[in-house]
């Protein structure tokens, strides 16, 4: 009897608190945030069960009950962009007021440590180019910022968990994404509405920590991935429920990805492409928004082949993993990658410092895919066909208006094989909107490769300045996981010059291949 007595008692009590609780709102929604602009906008939150929840923001009001479980969800009707800072007010048994809210564009920013870089220091890294004075000049009040801690732990003081206006102080003090705000700076100075940023990055980690263990279940190919251990940075689904699963249903225009080292390290190149179609996919299950954008960066070009790790790799092994991202792109629906080969300054630095070329091409094709802008140009040359010529390749690419070579010198990073499967740098010279590639040494080319090596920084590029896709037109096996050999670093011989025609009065010379301008780094990826 007086166990049921005591059973009782607790029940009421537990009962009495949980109908007394309050009307809360997790962590996302803060004074200063961006609701985007053109979708309902999801509001959701807890209160006691079965009472009464009012939201209202600008002209709209939504009303709800909590359920059973204290949950209740509202969706605002869409709403104009407005840089109008306005309250937003959930009512309950309590009033919950966030003011200073803006409507505009949000994007969501994730992956790894090229990702999580922010503009100045970080432990065993390099700046940013010309941090102190682009974060003196970050004073943007119409960007908003969200700071999402490595695995949702705020152990990095006020700066974080909280929407804060962009200027100088809170770009430093949230250490923000570099790649992240400078999309966002160039997506607010053309479209000219609020926007906000969600950075949430961990370095060091596999693409298996982003996705949901059970999104692998209709993935046969990729069923035993969900089985691995892995540690705190590679677990299946380990990122995603502590840093992905709280921000949703926060209603988003779209996703921003830059990740892959960690995986190419373990020689992924095999199921990339598959990983990234289960990650896209889960994410935007997630948000109940199907086709929402998705858009990544190709990885630069490091030397992986000289880095100290358990398993070899060649100097073929990153322009396997560029094909797996190429491949992603083009398989899955409404997404897009960007090439950044030329912003490698240092192939011995895992984490380039120009971090402007990244953001602003990322937001290039947000601007040409999701905004509809047909004056941006959102890629650089794309390989599309090799036709043989005598004893020439004639290239022909797409995105190709205006080609040129960026520094002015001769093209280079192009190699030819015969039908030996043997290639050999080649010369190459633009005629018109094609590239035509040639060696004496093999007099009947029939495949060719550009930048086709983890160090190769090609020059040909755009009327946009957009550096052309690494590429091959053959589909001759390539060894990723050997060592490397002398012959990988060492720079290739000289090529010969491209003979004078009437319609090349100036073929270029060869040029020297990119050189390594210091020793890679043997620490982890972070």
């Amino acid at each position: 009897m007086k166990l049921r007595q005591l059973a009782s008692t607790l029940l009421l009590a537990a009962f009495a608190t949980f109908a007394h609780a309050e009307v809360a709102l997790p962590k996302i929604f803060t004074d200063h945030m961006v609701l985007q602009r053109g979708q309902p906008v999801a509001i959701w939150g807890t209160a006691a069960a079965g009472e009464a929840v009012t939201v209202r923001f600008a002209t709209d009001t939504q009303s709800t009950v909590a359920d059973a479980s204290g949950n209740w969800s509202v969706r605002l009707s869409p709403l104009a962009a407005s840089a109008e800072g306005r309250d937003l007010v959930v009512t309950a048994s309590n009033t919950i007021t966030l003011s200073d809210v803006l409507v505009g564009e949000v994007w969501i920013g994730s992956g790894q440590s090229n990702m999580e870089k922010q503009l100045g220091h970080r432990s065993g890294q390099k700046p940013c180019d010309n941090f102190e004075a682009e974060i003196a000049a970050a004073d943007h009040p119409l960007i908003r910022l969200y700071q999402f801690p490595r695995n949702g732990k705020p152990a990095e003081g006020d700066a974080t968990l909280r929407w804060l206006p962009c200027s100088p102080d809170t770009i430093a003090r949230t250490n923000f994404s570099a790649a992240a705000y400078y999309f966002g700076r160039e997506l607010q100075r053309e479209l000219k509405v609020p926007v906000g940023l969600i950075h949430s990055s961990v370095g060091g980690t596999r693409i298996e920590a982003w996705t949901p263990p059970e999104a692998y279940a209709a993935f046969p190919a990729l069923a035993d991935v969900a089985t691995h251990p892995g540690n705190a940075k590679t677990r299946i689904g380990n990122l995603y429920s502590s840093m992905i699963r709280p921000l949703v249903p926060f209603t988003v225009r779209g996703w921003l990805w830059y990740q892959g080292e960690s995986n190419l390290m373990t020689r992924d190149f095999a199921s990339y492409t598959d990983k990234m179609e289960v990650m896209v996919g889960a994410w935007r299950n997630a948000w109940a928004q199907p086709d929402a954008p998705f858009y990544f960066v190709q990885l630069a070009p490091y030397a992986y082949s000289v880095r100290k790790q358990p398993e070899p790799l060649s100097a073929e092994a990153l322009p396997l993993f560029w094909e797996a991202q190429t491949a992603a792109a083009a398989r899955i629906s409404n997404s897009g990658s960007v090439v950044i080969t030329d912003t490698a300054s240092n192939v011995g630095d895992i984490h380039p410092t120009n971090k402007r070329d990244v953001g602003e091409r990322l937001a290039r094709l947000a601007l040409a895919r999701t905004y509809g802008r047909a004056d941006v140009v959102a890629s650089g040359p794309v390989l599309r066909s090799a036709t043989p010529r005598g004893g020439e390749l004639v290239l022909r690419f797409d995105h190709a208006t205006g080609l040129a070579s960026r520094d002015g010198q001769p093209l280079n990073s192009f190699a030819v094989a015969g039908e030996d499967r043997v290639f050999i740098p080649a010369t190459a010279r633009i005629e018109g909107d094609e590239v035509i590639v040639s060696t004496p040494t093999v007099p009947a080319p029939v495949a060719v490769r550009l930048a086709f090596h983890e160090r190769a920084n090609s020059n040909l590029v755009n009327a946009a300045g957009l550096p052309a896709s690494p590429a091959r037109s053959d589909t001759w096996p390539v060894d990723g996981t050997r060592p490397a050999t002398p012959a990988d670093l060492a720079p290739p011989p000289p090529r010969p010059a491209a003979p004078a025609t009437p319609a090349t009065p100036a073929a270029p010379a060869a040029a020297p291949a990119p050189a390594t301008t210091a020793a890679p780094a043997t620490a982890p990826a972070r």
